[in-house]
């Protein structure tokens, strides 16, 4: 069954962290997603450039089951972040999917600002934008680029430092959701 990704679109997002995991997971052949969290399909990041989304998330959340859905992807970068960790409906759906045993990946400034909020990195090992981790308590912080923590039962966290690790967090979770063969294909398609 084709795996299914929803990637979250907040005013001001860093384009390289939502970009490049867009582009390689439909290189995978994920069924993905993009969706805005403000009332309109068009959503600019923080170096100006615009993107229209495949949905408004509010819209996309009253005719799909968060359950059905196998990975939400965060990307960083302020504002976006921030707008991320104010929407209700965000904080809502990232929670319904953590519950469900699916896998919450987050880059940059993402993970402190927006999951530490939910208590999504409680007692579990996590990266971040260098200096957010002062934001967060309870969570076991690593300097590695991308930290993936799973959960036994399904699922779990995959978490990166910035946009120069974009690739290789999204390789991490095309990896965690096609396998380890499909993220080495991946990555050695376009020489990474």
């Amino acid at each position: 069954m084709k795996k299914k990704v929803i990637v979250l679109l907040g005013e001001g997002f860093e384009e390289v962290e939502a970009i490049t995991p867009i582009d390689y997971l439909r290189r995978a052949g994920v069924d993905l997603v993009t969706a805005s969290i403000g009332g309109s399909r068009t959503v600019t990041g923080a170096r100006g450039i615009p993107v229209y989304a495949d949905a408004v998330l509010k819209e996309w959340r009253a005719r799909e089951k968060a359950g059905a859905w196998d990975a939400v992807v965060l990307p960083g970068g302020m504002p976006g972040s921030a707008n991320l960790a104010a929407s209700a409906e965000t904080g809502a759906l990232i929670t319904e999917m953590a519950a469900a045993g699916k896998w919450i990946c987050a880059i940059c400034a993402a993970p402190a600002l927006v999951l530490a909020p939910l208590g999504l990195l409680s007692g579990r090992k996590f990266t971040c934008y260098p200096g957010m981790e002062e934001k967060v308590r309870g969570g076991n912080w690593s300097e590695n680029r991308v930290v993936v923590d799973e959960n036994p039962s399904g699922g779990g966290l995959v978490t990166a430092r910035a946009a120069g690790c974009a690739g290789s967090f999204v390789i991490a979770v095309i990896s965690k959701l096609l396998g380890e063969a499909e993220g080495i294909a991946i990555a050695q398609s376009v020489l990474l």
